[in-house]
């Protein structure tokens, strides 16, 4: 089997959180994010009708360019980055905006397996055989919330039987690893991995069939990117971010939770990780960066949190995450205490309640 990337070449727990001096702490200015305008007095020819597609893209960034005028002084994180390249501090919020504005283009609805041949506990069993897959071939975390956000997208446009689900799944990674890999496992690989139950013709025709349902719209916006910016903004340590990327890979498995974006997803486990380590609630700040406040995270929080109790309970079969960040590699992140706290319970009750 084809080895895919080396661990120097993989980004490490560490390496995902940028460490910022103390005294940029205390500077704060205001910070407002600029949404990109024509200017009238540039263009001398006659005005020309907007294209839909950028209309609909201001119509998106107006309630975050809104936001950010109710808070009239935040810390700007990105001020003491300009020396660091690859960090785009002159314009990473509007990355961050546009990005919000793609997850919401390809949001994925509640229910859209409703009157399919394939079931909830279907697509449990098969994203947990994916995340087994993943660790196997040693691929990149994107590769493998990609991968499910192919799947899902998919499945939402096109049914299909149970008997090609699994068939699914591994041309998804096909695709994934294409898109996020320096070195992709061959198609063989994933033939072998299914124990010949699909041809790598069936593989590679699976993957034209998913990348035309898509129109080839691949560039989808992940938690984790999303929960790097979120840590980045609490200047939170390994610990707290390796918690939060437990939380957030227990939901990748939950059905209930496809129709939460990957922003709200990450700054829900981020905020449950600051109430069960530090007590510390979702600050200003946060709430200026992310776009959403406490109030809006409690009930994804109380998702996220029955997840927790299911797998620390035996209440659910799926326990390929919490043996995954068991490992010491992860910190052991998924036997600590804290997991087992009453914030846990309590919020776990308050999710099986409103089910």
């Amino acid at each position: 089997m084809t080895k895919t990337t080396t661990a120097g070449q993989r980004k490490g727990v560490l390496g995902e959180i940028t460490n910022f001096s103390a005294a940029a702490v205390n500077l704060k200015r205001k910070v407002v994010h600029p949404v990109v305008q024509v200017q009238a007095d540039v263009d001398p020819h006659p005005a020309v009708s907007e294209d839909p597609a950028d209309v609909s893209m201001k119509e998106e960034q107006e309630p975050f360019q809104a936001f950010s005028e109710v808070l009239l002084s935040v810390e700007d994180v990105d001020e003491h980055d300009t020396d660091v390249l690859h960090l785009c501090s002159q314009y990473v919020k509007e990355i961050y905006n546009y990005l919000h504005f793609l997850e919401k283009q390809q949001s994925v609805q509640a229910n859209y397996m409703q009157g399919y041949e394939i079931t909830e506990r279907m697509r449990a069993i098969l994203v947990d055989w994916l995340i087994q897959v993943h660790s196997k071939f040693q691929l990149l975390q994107e590769t493998l919330y990609l991968t499910v956000a192919i799947v899902d997208r998919f499945l939402q446009v096109q049914k299909v039987s149970s008997r090609k689900l699994q068939l699914v799944g591994v041309a998804a990674m096909q695709v994934a690893c294409k898109y996020e890999e320096t070195y992709c496992p061959e198609v063989g690989d994933f033939t072998y991995i299914t124990d010949n139950a699909f041809t790598k013709s069936q593989i590679v025709e699976m993957e034209w069939e998913i990348l035309r349902s898509l129109k080839f719209q691949l560039g989808c916006p992940l938690s984790l990117h999303f929960l790097r910016r979120a840590s980045k903004v609490a200047k939170c340590d390994a610990t707290s971010h390796t918690l939060a990327k437990y939380l957030m890979e227990l939901t990748l498995i939950d059905y209930n939770m496809v129709h939460y974006r990957p922003s709200e997803i990450a700054a829900a486990s981020l905020c449950l990780t600051q109430l069960l380590f530090d007590g510390l609630p979702w600050s200003s700040t946060q709430q200026h960066y992310s776009t959403y406040d406490e109030v809006h995270l409690k009930p994804i929080m109380q998702h996220i949190a029955k997840n927790v109790v299911m797998v620390n309970e035996g209440k659910s079969k799926f326990m390929t995450v919490k043996n995954k960040f068991s490992s010491s590699k992860l910190m052991r992140i998924s036997l600590i205490p804290q997991l087992k706290s009453p914030i846990i319970k309590n919020m776990a009750a308050a999710a099986l309640n409103n089910l």
